[in-house]
C-alpha cells in the first residue's frame, strides 16, 4: 500500500526552521535517507523556503547551489521523495530527511549518489545504471 507524505502545520513549520542553525549563505545540508531501509540516497542543500515548502507538501524541495534556485526532487524525472519524517542533528546544524524514493535518487541514474568507493586501493565504481537519464529529465 502506498504511503501518504507526511505533511506539518505552519507552527511546527516554524518551529523547526527556528531551530537551525543555516550557514552563511542561508543553507543547511541534508542528507536523505530512504526511510525503511536506511540507504544513504544523496546530500542537498535546503535553505529556509526549502524546508518550509518540504513541510508543507510533503516533498522533498532542496536549494540548487549550481542552479541558484530551489528544486523540487522529481518535478522533471519523475524520481520523487516523499516525506515521512525531517530530523535535525544534535547541534541543529544538518537535516535527515527520510523519504520514500520512487525510481532513482542520482542524477547519473544510479539509486543513490554514493555509488564509488576505494577497492583495493583504487577508485571504483559499485553501483550500476539503472535508468537511462537522457530519457528522463534530471534533477
Amino acid at each position: 500500500m502506498p504511503r501518504t507524505a507526511t505533511t506539518y502545520p505552519p507552527a511546527a513549520i516554524d518551529k523547526m526552521i527556528a531551530t537551525i542553525q543555516f550557514d552563511a549563505q542561508g543553507l543547511v545540508p541534508a542528507i536523505a535517507q530512504q526511510h525503511d531501509t536506511g540507504e544513504v540516497l544523496m546530500m542537498a542543500w535546503m535553505d529556509r523556503h526549502a524546508v518550509a515548502e518540504t513541510m508543507r507538501t510533503g516533498r522533498a524541495c532542496y536549494w540548487s547551489r549550481s542552479r541558484k534556485g530551489p528544486w523540487r526532487k522529481g518535478d522533471t524525472s519523475g524520481h520523487i521523495q516523499e516525506l515521512v519524517e525531517l530530523r535535525i542533528d544534535c547541534d541543529g546544524d544538518t537535516l535527515l530527511v527520510e523519504v520514500e524514493q520512487t525510481g532513482v535518487a542520482c542524477h547519473t541514474g544510479r539509486h543513490n549518489c554514493f555509488f564509488r568507493a576505494i577497492r583495493g586501493g583504487e577508485l571504483e565504481t559499485i553501483a550500476p545504471v539503472v535508468v537511462d537519464v537522457d530519457k528522463i529529465g534530471k534533477d
